[in-house]
Order: C-alpha cells, then sequence, then structure tokens
C-alpha cells in the first residue's frame, strides 16, 4: 500500500489532558480521513519519527505533515523541517510539510463561529 499518509502534528505536552484536547480536535479528521494519524513533535507519543517508521514499515512512501499550530514559529521555521529532512534520509519517504493551520482563514470563520456561539449562550443565560 503506497497511498500518502497524513500526519497531523501538535506540538506535545506532559499534560495528559492537553494531548487529550489535541486528540478530540483531530477526531474528526482522523476519522473522516483515511491513513491520517496525529504525532507529537515533542513531550508526547507518538512521535513524528515513530509514525512515519510505522508508515513506511507498511509500505507508506509519502507523507504530508499538517501542523496544528496556529502560526510558524522557530518550530515550524526550524526544528520540524530538520526532523523531516533526517527522516527523509533516514527512510527514503517524501515528506511534505503543509503551513500551519492558524495560516488558513477557515480556522479564522471557525474562531468567529465559536465566538459568535458562545456571546449567543451568554445573551441567553
Amino acid at each position: 500500500m503506497n497511498s500518502r499518509r497524513i500526519i497531523l502534528l501538535a506540538h506535545g505536552s506532559s499534560d495528559k489532558r492537553w494531548c487529550d484536547t489535541f486528540e478530540a480536535l483531530a477526531g474528526p479528521t482522523l476519522n473522516a480521513v483515511s491513513n491520517s494519524r496525529i504525532a507529537y513533535m515533542e513531550l508526547a507519543d507518538p512521535s513524528l519519527d515513530t509514525v512515519v517508521h510505522e508508515g513506511v514499515a507498511a509500505g507508506a512512501r509519502e507523507f504530508t505533515v499538517v501542523p496544528l499550530f496556529l502560526a510558524a514559529g522557530r518550530h515550524l521555521r526550524k526544528d520540524v523541517p530538520a526532523m523531516i529532512e533526517a527522516l527523509e534520509q533516514s527512510t527514503g519517504a517524501s515528506i511534505q510539510l503543509s503551513p500551519p493551520i492558524g495560516e488558513n482563514p477557515l480556522l479564522g470563520q471557525a474562531i468567529k463561529d465559536v465566538v459568535a456561539l458562545q456571546l449567543g449562550q451568554s445573551a441567553g443565560q
């Protein structure tokens, strides 16, 4: 099987509640998009390294990493590209890094919808 794998990349935290929040956010995508997984950059499992190696072991050669970050800071400008380069060299896989989800205008619309919902709930109380 050589279909493209999608990796939803979150920062990671040693606090399980933090990870649970990201796993809940990723749930609809993981359920709807075949060959998608969540991975963490650091401090939690599974790591990006683990998810890519598992995919390669299963025959995947192409991956797209979708960062669940609001903006591209040092991690997305330096750390993650370095991790991806090392993984490409060690596995022979092709790994594409997408822009962080915060750069997509759809996320801004979703935030507006959540705020409107909160304001509506507050007004009804």
